[in-house]
């Protein structure tokens, strides 16, 4: 069946709970606390579905936003405008099966009309060779690496320049059409001007 990609409801809470903490160590854990503030405050938070039940979820938020993170300080005392994911999970058994492509492409298309700029990162444990090749694959280049202070864990800073940004922000400014696929933020973001750190065909 088709992979259905939508805004999370408060009450799958506590199943993107369970989701995250069982990703294992390539994802930082979390507490209902901590979600709950993601929920709050997060931008973009999108859970996937299919077969009728939640195969992942992603959180993410532009550079305005307060978020506490130092892998976003990091980006943030270096680009001036991104999309920041701050985490995707896919659940065990749905992983190979697009999931995390349809997020990516969900993600892109929110992001794209409003940021020149896709931040992640990914942890350097040793066996993220696979998660490494799915981000270069996407257009994701490493643009330095940066030791958590959280965790002591070295995480690669990868970027991704979006080139439709350029374009839909001299055509349309903040007036955005109203149509379903622009959906608004969550919550205000604030812009400053855009500095190219990647390149465009």
């Amino acid at each position: 069946m088709s992979i259905v990609v939508r805004d999370v409801r408060e009450h799958e809470l506590d199943s993107v709970l369970a989701l995250n903490n069982a990703a294992g160590p390539a994802i930082l854990p979390l507490d209902a606390t901590r979600l709950r503030h993601f929920f709050d405050h997060a931008e973009y938070f999108r859970v996937a579905e299919r077969d009728g039940t939640l195969a992942g979820f992603l959180i993410g938020m532009g550079s305005g936003s307060q978020h506490d993170s130092s892998n976003f300080r990091w980006f943030r005392e270096r680009h001036p405008e991104f999309f920041y994911i701050d985490r995707i999970v896919v659940a065990s058994r749905r992983r190979g099966g697009g999931v995390g492509r349809a997020f990516y492409a969900d993600a892109q298309s929110y992001a794209e009309a409003r940021y020149p700029h896709m931040a992640c990162e990914v942890f350097l444990d040793g066996t993220n060779d696979p998660v490494l090749l799915f981000h270069g694959s996407f257009g994701f280049r490493e643009v330095g690496q940066h030791v958590m202070e959280e965790t002591g864990v070295r995480a690669a800073m990868l970027m991704k320049p979006l080139c439709s940004y350029t374009w839909v922000h001299e055509t349309y400014g903040d007036a955005l059409p109203n149509v379903p696929w622009l959906t608004r933020p969550r919550t205000p973001v604030a812009h400053v001007a855009p500095r190219a750190t990647g390149t465009c065909p």
